[in-house]
């Protein structure tokens, strides 16, 4: 495999970046104008209603974050005229045909000129509504396939899956391809359009019904989980996701495709700064809870390796990928991740934890600072159910009782509380299947990438994406800790 320099690739050519409001398509967009000001164009493709709100979006979710502080520094009054040369919006919406554009024209400029579609729009939330993760994750992808066969000059299709596509399948996770009609439990039938149907029909019966925004909303997320069960995957987001790489597969013809499976995507380690963080992922939450003193215990396999990779690292990955493969057109799959590689394991995360709010404690807006300790470790979801019932269930039971007897008194404690558990109950649900997840992922074709860019010329110590080289503790101790802090108090 031919790598070659990732500059010299980006001089000239257009890049047609969907979904550009997201965390990495957000750095991807920012390493692209800071390293390459030669690139020739970038279309943005963002859903929005007309070029008014697309460009309202554009400076506020995307150029007015701090992310883009180095490229205004390295710019400085040149930075707006510089966004406006190389950066065209288009506003679209990929859960419809040909994405709902109205101008023709650049519409035209689009299909006429681009060498790289970079696929990151999803929506990445584990409890989504099943109309909404269908429609974006999943039809989705076929308006994007559909869209790229008719880019006369397109030279690679990147599409950003999850490495969570596996389910809740353990041992060494090989970088396969899924195939139309695949599924996790040997379960046949898988059908997009039966699903469509399923939902539409769900949606006509609840409106019959005379249901309420917010019940046709549990309704859908409910359903949601339901039909992903149905074929062994554990909820809506890994589901959709599957799905939408079969579609990859089964529409991309004659096109040269990467698919790239990021595991989960922590702060930057280097650029365009270290701890760049946008937003509470899943690990950090628990981080935020812990360092806020409300996290009681925890529940999973505190031995069991929790495979986080850089967004920064992610990005770069995906620069080389796309360079490798237009230049030499395929069909491949990359994970990136740090579980084979350097694993790091949730009783690590518990002492990164513990050192970093032991050293730089919360402080509570009474100015008073959290002591932190170690939390009980509950392995399994028995141990959880008890642990509930004792802490939280039978005094709820007591609360409901006293209610009673003392003439809905105490109603709204109650009925707060009891929402309270319902959603932990809930949560722990839907990410118990990571908390348990005992798998690895190989990642063989993103070693031979890496290989292939140090013999090749790539500028290495630009689109640097080797994890073994991260030393955890530091990394977690003097860049993600202090970033995703520093993002709860902005």
């Amino acid at each position: 495999m031919e790598v070659g320099s990732v500059l010299d690739f980006l001089q000239d050519k257009t890049i047609l970046i969907i979904g550009a409001t997201g965390f990495l398509a957000k750095i991807f967009l920012e390493k692209i104008l800071r390293v390459q000001p030669n690139v020739k164009k970038l279309f943005l493709l963002l859903r929005a209603s007309d070029a008014k709100s697309a460009n309202y979006r554009l400076q506020n979710e995307i150029l007015g974050k701090d992310l883009f502080n180095v490229l205004k520094e390295k710019l400085g009054a040149n930075f707006k005229s510089f966004i406006s040369e190389k950066v065209t919006l288009v506003p679209g919406d990929i859960s419809l045909e040909d994405w709902g554009l109205k101008d023709s024209i650049l519409r035209e400029e689009i299909c006429n000129q681009t060498d790289v579609i970079v696929n990151l729009a999803a929506t990445t939330n584990f409890d989504e509504r099943y109309d909404i993760a269908l429609n974006l994750n999943t039809f989705g992808v076929k308006h994007v396939m559909n869209f790229a066969k008719q880019c006369t000059k397109l030279k690679v299709l990147l599409h950003v899956s999850t490495a969570y596509v596996c389910g809740e399948r353990g041992g060494l996770i090989l970088e396969d391809p899924y195939h139309f009609g695949d599924s996790l439990n040997g379960v046949s039938g898988l059908d997009i359009d039966a699903e469509k149907t399923i939902v539409c029909n769900k949606l006509d019966e609840l409106r019959d019904q005379g249901a309420t925004e917010r019940e046709i909303k549990i309704a859908m997320k409910n359903l949601g989980i339901t039909r992903a069960k149905v074929y062994g995957w554990p909820n809506t987001y890994v589901f959709t996701k599957a799905v939408g790489e079969m579609l990859v597969e089964q529409l991309k013809g004659s096109l040269s495709v990467v698919i790239m499976r990021p595991t989960i995507v922590t702060s930057t380690s280097k650029e365009p700064f270290p701890g760049w963080a946008e937003g509470v992922r899943t690990i950090d939450s628990l981080a935020v809870t812990y360092g806020k003193g409300k996290l009681t215990c925890f529940l999973g396999d505190i031995n069991g390796v929790v495979d986080v990779v850089p967004a920064d690292m992610v990005v770069n990955a995906m620069l080389v990928a796309m360079v490798a493969h237009a230049k030499q057109p395929s069909d491949i799959i990359y994970h990136v991740g740090s579980s084979v590689r350097n694993p790091v394991t949730y009783q690590n995360l518990q002492d990164y934890g513990l050192q970093y709010f032991t050293a730089k404690p919360w402080i509570n807006k009474d100015g008073t600072a959290v002591k932190v300790g170690r939390v009980t470790v509950l392995t399994d979801m028995e141990s959880f159910r008890r642990y509930m019932f004792i802490r939280y269930i039978l005094p709820l039971k007591g609360l409901k009782l006293a209610n009673t007897a003392l003439c809905q008194y105490f109603r709204g404690t109650y009925l707060e509380l009891h929402k309270k558990i319902q959603v932990v109950m809930r949560m722990v649900e839907l990410y118990r299947p990571y908390m348990f997840f005992d798998g690895v992922f190989d990642d063989m074709n993103t070693e031979k990438l890496r290989v292939a860019a140090r013999e090749s010329g790539t500028e290495t110590d630009l689109f640097y994406f080797d994890t073994k080289e991260i030393n955890w503790n530091d990394y977690f101790m003097k860049t993600h800790l202090p970033g995703i802090v520093k993002y709860i108090f902005k």
